[in-house]
């Protein structure tokens, strides 16, 4: 028997009619909710995840600033920048396009971003909030978006095992800061590089969340039938499938949706959500509701 797909696209367009709403109240206060991304250097694939988030803006009123710096900026370049959009009243959301040129300190990039501006969800101070068990402030867009996707399978997490593939402080660590909350109450355990036998800690959860990068590493055996298999990782292979030779990738190998009771597309899956987040982050400073 096949999984259920969850459908991260289908998903966030409903995310995307909610904020709808909530950014046309706001124009009738007089506040247009505006989301400046900075964007360094000409990697392709980020290219094409800001037009993805260019054009979810453009759905939800969101207004969309893109501010490109050749690959030649400096680290001190861009701090500058951040720094003049932190004092501008009309931003509410600032997004510093990952990866960046070698020589440039992601970690300070990110903590140079005002807090409440920081709708990536990745500054101390709101990493911070997430260990002290507080979710009010700007999450990490793909671990809440996999929150929204498990939510829409209705199953009761509590007392659940689940296992997260992968430590970064991007999804790995800030997932399971949230689904040990208080109110979904998981027993997570973190599977890293350094775990022995990955497959059996694997094969015992209920709940499964993939985020390491190295396509097709899941496979059936690693899967306890029924559970809820949820891919984050994205690659992109060489295999002569398509007219460019090459086609995207998950974690999961496609066989495991034979075991799996839910299981998530890559793509249209953990993708829509993440930009879905991050346009949330952003009307939500804009209505001032951030502490």
């Amino acid at each position: 028997m096949s999984a259920t797909k969850i459908d991260g696209k289908a998903i966030s367009l409903e995310i995307e009619g909610e904020l709808k709403v909530r950014v046309d109240a706001l124009g009738q206060n007089g506040v247009q909710p505006h989301l400046v991304v900075v964007l360094v250097g000409d990697d392709a694939a980020s290219h094409v995840y800001v037009r993805n988030k260019q054009r979810a803006c453009e759905r939800t009123g969101i207004e969309s600033t893109l501010i490109d710096l050749p690959s030649t900026s400096t680290q001190k370049d861009i701090l500058e920048l951040i720094s003049d959009l932190n004092g501008d009243e009309s931003v509410h959301g600032i997004l510093v396009q990952s990866p960046l040129p070698l020589g440039i300190d992601e970690f300070r990039i990110a903590e140079a971003i005002g807090p409440g501006k920081d709708v990536d969800g990745f500054h101390p101070a709101n990493l911070g909030r997430l260990v002290q068990g507080d979710t009010e402030g700007m999450l990490p867009c793909t671990p809440a978006g996999v929150m929204r996707l498990i939510e829409g399978t209705g199953v009761d997490l509590t007392g659940s095992k689940a296992v997260v593939l992968g430590r970064s402080r991007i999804v790995g660590m800030p997932m399971a800061l949230l689904l040990t909350q208080k109110g979904v109450d998981a027993t997570v355990t973190i599977v890293h590089s350094r775990s022995e036998e990955p497959s059996l800690l694997c094969r015992d959860a209920d709940l499964l969340v993939s985020a390491i990068g190295r396509p097709w590493t899941i496979k059936p055996g690693w899967v306890k039938p029924g559970a809820i298999v949820i891919d984050v990782g994205i690659s992109r292979i060489e295999d002569g499938s398509t007219p460019s030779g090459s086609r995207l990738a998950g974690d999961v190998d496609p066989s495991v949706s034979e075991v799996a009771g839910w299981l998530t597309p890559v793509p249209g899956g953990v993708g829509p959500m993440t930009i879905a987040m991050l346009l949330k982050n952003t009307v939500r400073a804009a209505e001032g509701l951030l502490p």
